[in-house]
């Protein structure tokens, strides 16, 4: 059996709410967030949320919402639901969604196909059916553009897979535990998601040890290396150096015995052995501020291990963001922001957020904000003609003196709107 299945909670999304289904309305929690977080808790491998908006409005505090657990959950999250065109499918991308969906019971869905697969990359494009015959008909269509569909139902299962290759999630309300194993067993059904996942989220680690016991590839991580190679204090422990995996900032030390090692491999969640209580320690089990694994690696010796992770909120017990703060020493020329432009960027961002807050008399930064929006898009779009102009002289520094100008006064508009320059960097990186 190859693919690795994947458990998917789902938010079915309506007037702010998550109700029970897309045929019922019965509320199960108010705040989608906090459920979000549960399911992200829960060691699922994504999240399919469905928007079941019925106007603009109640479409775009939808998509704020999405917004939201897109920032704040580690899993991917797939966006569907009230998509008409082609913008709808960027609105869930740029919002935070690894995926978008679109909806076959739909000929508008069905007719921005290739569009969407063009602009965004078919990798991007999932489509839900809920008849075998949709896919029987736009067959050549979903294996050219989609990357995989969603069974709405799960009676079509053996029909999906005698007509196409092509993976697929099956959405299933409720299900024994022995009908959970079959429908893994498929060779084309690559997740389970539906009620289903929801109404068992606190069994999913127990289920996936089953399915791998059965042979069945799930999402829990395994080492080439075991305990025993590595090499330990007269503790039985090794430390563990742990980095933010998107800063690279060193966020603490800690130290792991096996059993640590091996319930952080078993649920994705940083586990440490606490030297002062001398018991298994779940960074984040009173705090809620988990740290997910993104990457282990041992050094040279076998001795110290790095790890890479999501960190939830701040990772010291002080409240600030890095266990490291307390400044020993300090060379005069010791420049942090000399070799990243990141915190240039946001160091100067800061600066122009503070004047807004507090002006400061003859700040042209604060004529720019007194003048408004308008003034400040003028000045965007001149900075932006001086840097074509510019480009066509030879000599590259008046192009750079002009790149800052334009950086400036883009983030003199970012002020203004109320963006950062994470969320942009985390934009870019989805591209």
């Amino acid at each position: 059996m190859t693919g690795t299945k994947r458990f998917v909670s789902c938010i079915y999304l309506y007037n702010e709410h998550a109700v029970k289904g897309l045929d019922d309305m019965t509320i199960v929690e108010t705040d989608p967030l906090r459920l979000a977080d549960q399911y992200n808790d829960g060691n699922v491998d994504e999240l399919l949320i469905f928007d079941m908006s019925y106007d603009d409005e109640s479409h775009e505090k939808a998509l704020l919402i999405i917004k939201e657990i897109c920032s704040k959950v580690e899993i991917p999250v797939i966006g569907a639901g009230n998509v008409k065109r082609m913008e709808d499918i960027k609105k869930l991308l740029y919002a935070g969604c690894k995926r978008a969906v679109l909806d076959y019971e739909k000929d508008e869905d069905i007719s921005i196909t290739k569009e969407v697969s063009d602009k965004f990359g078919k990798d991007k494009i999932l489509a839900s059916v809920d008849n075998a015959k949709i896919i029987e008909f736009n067959k050549a269509l979903l294996e050219e553009y989609v990357s995989e569909i969603i069974l709405m139902n799960p009676h079509i299962i053996k029909e999906a897979e005698a007509i196409t290759n092509l993976p697929a999630i099956v959405s299933v309300k409720e299900i024994a535990l022995n009908k959970l194993i079959e429908i893994f067993g498929y060779e084309n059904i690559y997740g389970v998601t539906g009620n289903a996942i929801n109404d068992n989220i606190k069994e999913i680690l127990s289920l996936k040890e089953l399915l791998k016991e059965q042979g069945i590839s799930v999402g829990i991580l395994e080492s080439p290396y075991k305990w025993e190679e590595f090499k330990k204090d007269p503790q039985g422990l090794v430390p563990v150096i742990v980095q933010d995996y998107k800063t690279d900032a060193v966020l603490m030390l800690a130290y792991m015995d096996e059993d640590a090692f091996n319930y952080t491999l078993k649920t994705g969640k940083m586990t440490y052995y606490s030297r002062s209580r001398q018991e298994r320690w779940v960074k984040g089990e009173t705090s809620g501020h988990y740290q997910y694994v993104k990457k282990l690696t041992a050094d040279c010796d076998m001795d110290t291990i790095l790890a890479k992770v999501y960190q939830v909120g701040v990772a010291c017990h002080t409240g600030a963001y890095s266990c490291f703060f307390n400044e020993i020493v300090k060379k005069s020329d010791y420049d942090e922001n000399e070799k990243n432009p990141l915190n240039v960027l946001m160091d100067v961002s800061a600066v122009i957020a503070d004047r807004k807050k507090n002006p400061k008399e003859g700040s042209y930064t604060n004529y720019l904000f007194d003048k408004g929006i308008d003034k400040i898009l003028k000045k965007v779009g001149e900075e932006a003609t001086e840097i074509v102009i510019a480009a066509k002289n030879p000599n590259p520094e008046e192009i750079k003196y002009e790149i800052s100008d334009f950086l400036y006064h883009i983030m003199v508009l970012m002020e203004e709107k109320g963006v950062t320059w994470q969320e942009i960097m985390e934009d870019l990186a989805k591209r």
